[in-house]
């Protein structure tokens, strides 16, 4: 018995120094009810019901310390006695007063059978009720096993059976060999009450609360989501997510298009883009978001407008980078360049813009059929001093009919090729031809012709039109030519 008693005070002291959940309602008040018997030297009574069954009742004040101990204090009141009940060999009535610490073998609060075992000290009272004669003396010990049913959260109905061994042997009128002892059959209906522990008072028992020092949620059990995000802060790999918006099982907000922005802030959730257009792609890369882009597929590197389209500088249909007048409204068979005076060629390739011309004369008319023949006259026609750039005076008619032909054709650049035969030293007939072919140019000059719409180029007797070797031939090498240029 002694060893039964330092290990249950083992047990009880490991309670206290643990860390184990408290119950919701720490405290009980029992009401008891039952039966006791007899067992010493006038015999043994235990369960023999026509020996003595009397009957007694009590109250218990119960405290939880842990999910595996309580500690009692319980008081009952009632008659003892042996033999049969009309006529016992003894007959006195029986105060107990006890502390027990009670071991739940499940050690689980939410369980609704729970056994258990107790053990304990007591004081007893007998008064013999024909002599009235009193006896105090100890219960050392007072133990047994019990069965709990929970009824409800706060009702506990309990079934025990508690051996009591008295230090006193003289109860009975007899003291011989057996010391007095007694059995209790106890049935119990207790009301459990008190404020569970609730450190954070987020009203989840710390007992039942993960984070118990953190006001948290009950669908958590106790631990907070602050941003009430459905992910508890611990897991929560993105706190301060704004309300309403879905996040993935980190709590984090979803990225549904793997772009490194989160849905709620996506305005194209579904396709990957860019953080500076919030989400959506460019995918011509112009600058224009594809939902914003009027003309998606424009070709990199080229200037478009607010709505994503090449821009139109001069509103004529045709895209500044397809246009090669982008600053000239003109038509689209010419590249986007004008024709101002309709002739087919672009103004920009034109000589004579604002007069109709044809392509061999870049854009400007044809030249006239008596201005061919004034030209042809002029090839043998206009006549130098031998071996100098003097003209002499038979020319003039023909080169005043020149003057009179740049006068009128406003258009016209007259180029001047002078050329020799090949008499004398190359490099003195490339000289000459050249100064013959400056005198032309200055006599035009002279007559009112603007110098700079001619140009005097001397070529010796590089480019014969007929045989040196013949006088003939050689007169028709030395020779002035006009060619018109626009």
């Amino acid at each position: 018995m002694k060893k039964l008693f330092i290990i249950m005070m083992i047990l009880l002291a490991g309670c206290f120094s643990t860390k184990a959940q408290t119950a919701d309602r720490k405290w009980n008040i029992s009401l008891h009810g039952g039966s006791e018997q007899y067992w010493g030297d006038q015999g043994h009574g235990f369960y023999r019901f026509d020996k003595g069954f009397y009957g007694f009742g009590g109250l218990s004040v119960s405290r939880y310390l842990c999910n595996f101990f309580d500690l009692t204090l319980q008081g009952t009141f009632g008659s003892i006695g042996y033999a049969k009940s009309t006529n016992p060999v003894f007959h006195s009535s029986m105060l107990l007063t006890d502390l027990t610490a009670r071991f739940k073998f499940l050690g689980n609060d939410k369980a609704k059978l729970s056994p258990y075992i107790f053990f304990g000290i007591g004081y007893m009272r007998f008064q013999d009720k024909n002599t009235d004669e009193k006896w105090d003396n100890l219960a050392l010990p007072t133990c047994g096993i019990g069965l709990s049913y929970h009824v409800l959260p706060y009702l506990t109905l309990r079934f025990q059976e508690k051996y009591i061994y008295s230090n006193y042997d003289k109860v009975d009128h007899f003291a011989h060999k057996d010391d007095d002892s007694y059995l209790q059959h106890d049935l119990s209906l207790g009301f459990n009450f008190g404020k569970s522990k609730d450190s954070d008072g987020d009203g989840i028992p710390d007992k039942d609360d993960k984070c118990p020092t953190v006001k948290g949620l009950l669908k958590f059990d106790g631990c907070p989501d602050t941003d009430n995000d459905g992910v508890t802060d611990a897991d929560d790999a993105c706190p301060g997510t704004p309300a309403n918006v879905k996040v993935d099982a980190k709590g984090c907000p979803l990225d549904t298009d793997g772009d490194g922005i989160a849905d709620y802030l996506d305005k194209c959730p579904n396709e990957k883009g860019l953080p500076k257009f919030e989400g959506c792609p460019d995918s011509d890369n112009d600058g224009v978001a594809d939902k914003d882009d009027k003309c998606p597929g424009t070709p990199a590197g080229v200037k478009v407008d607010i709505k994503g389209c090449p821009i139109d500088s001069d509103g004529d249909g045709i895209a500044d980078y397809l246009d090669k007048c982008p600053n000239e409204k003109g038509l689209a068979n010419l590249g986007g360049c004008p024709d101002r005076d309709g002739d087919g060629i672009a103004d920009n390739l034109d000589k004579c813009p604002d007069v109709k011309g044809i392509p061999e004369n870049k854009g400007c008319p044809e030249v006239k059929q008596e201005v061919k023949e004034v030209f042809k006259k002029a090839l043998q026609g206009i006549q130098f001093e031998t071996g100098k750039d003097i003209i002499r005076p038979v020319s003039f008619p023909i080169l005043d009919n020149v003057v009179k032909i740049m006068k009128e054709n406003k258009e016209y650049n007259l180029i001047i090729n002078g050329h020799t035969d090949n008499v004398g030293k190359p490099e003195s007939n490339m000289i000459l031809s050249q100064k013959r072919a400056d005198a032309v140019k200055a006599y035009l000059a002279k007559k009112g012709i603007d110098i700079s719409r001619m140009k005097a180029l001397g070529y010796g007797e590089t480019k014969p039109v007929d045989d040196n070797n013949t006088a003939a031939g050689r007169t028709k090498n030395r020779r002035v030519e006009f060619v018109v240029e626009f």
